[in-house]
């Protein structure tokens, strides 16, 4: 008699098993129609999540996995409830061009039919070995948010006026600061030479008509985790010792030792530093919030170093 209650605990526990691997490891599901409530959007990083958000208003449930400012989106591990999370949803936004493979992965892991996926990086035509940090190209954000907008019309073409509308609002009302300050930081700041230490600033840098002098090629290997050549490195100390620079911006969330002495070395030199981040600070900001926050603080600190 004792050995039946464990027969019944084993056959149960077999049977989560193997729910549990349904869920996770590839059978194909129906999405739910948008009419039986909101479109369920999942987006693999918070800053895409947040622009989801706002352009569908009501009539969309975002979930955005990347929202821990500490979490590196290059080399997140997705948990179980990511998968089953991304099992549940009707339509999909990733990063791409190398930025997320995780999240790829995840897509391939739980496909759903008639669910829809964007790949950014496929949309803006980039790739893996591409600059990857296409949320801070303001002509991207404009064209990523009128995707989203198209492709929840078509999700749910009940609702296209509503997604017509808040999307406009979101483009004009929602980013009037974010455009402002991007106009201002050009109009008094053009032609100044700044250093950036990695990648993330690439986009943004001539939008606001800074000359960016850091080697691309530094930039790109601190973005993805290589070495430095002892020549970028050797160029990059001399812009600063020299001062050829006048503002250095560095990414907060990504810092390792030869960062942080890059920083420090700003800072001896009398160069005033700015930082941007990779994903939504605070986690709870909105992405224009989030966005125009960091370039009052690069406006404050190109201020400080021309006297302007």
């Amino acid at each position: 008699m004792r050995d039946f209650p464990r027969a019944l605990v084993g056959a149960f526990l077999l049977l989560l098993l193997s729910l549990l691997t349904l869920a996770a490891c590839g059978t194909t599901f129906q999405a739910t129609t948008a009419s039986s409530g909101p479109v369920q959007v999942v987006a693999a990083e918070n800053f895409w999540g947040s622009i989801a958000a706002q352009v569908g208003g009501s009539h969309v449930h975002v979930t955005s996995i990347i929202v821990d400012p500490n979490a590196d989106p290059h080399s997140y591990e997705p948990t179980a409830a990511d998968g089953r999370t991304v099992a549940d949803a009707q339509y999909v936004i990733i990063n791409g061009a190398g930025y997320d493979p995780w999240a790829d992965k995840l897509l391939q892991a739980n496909p759903v039919s008639g669910r829809k996926e964007l790949n950014v990086g496929d949309f803006n035509g980039k790739h893996e070995g591409d600059n990857p940090h296409m949320w801070y190209n303001p002509d991207y954000v404009t064209a990523v948010a009128n995707k989203i907008r198209d492709d929840l019309k078509a999700l749910d073409p009940t609702d296209a006026a509503a997604f017509d509308q808040s999307a406009q609002a979101f483009l004009t009302t929602g980013l009037a600061h974010y455009h402002d300050l991007i106009a201002a930081i050009k109009a008094k700041y053009s032609g100044v030479p700044v250093g950036a230490t990695e990648s993330i600033f690439s986009y943004l840098a001539p939008a606001l008509g800074l000359n960016l002098v850091t080697p691309y090629s530094y930039l790109k290997a601190v973005s993805e985790g290589q070495d430095i050549s002892a020549a970028d490195q050797a160029t990059v100390e001399q812009q600063i010792n020299q001062k050829q620079i006048k503002v250095l911006i560095y990414n907060s969330q990504n810092t390792p030792n030869n960062i942080q002495a890059l920083i420090n070395r700003a800072m001896a030199n009398h160069i005033p530093v700015a930082t941007i981040t990779e994903t939504l600070t605070p986690a709870t900001a909105s992405f224009q919030d989030w966005q125009s926050a960091q370039l009052q603080g690069i406006q404050t600190a190109l201020a400080k170093a021309t006297g302007k």
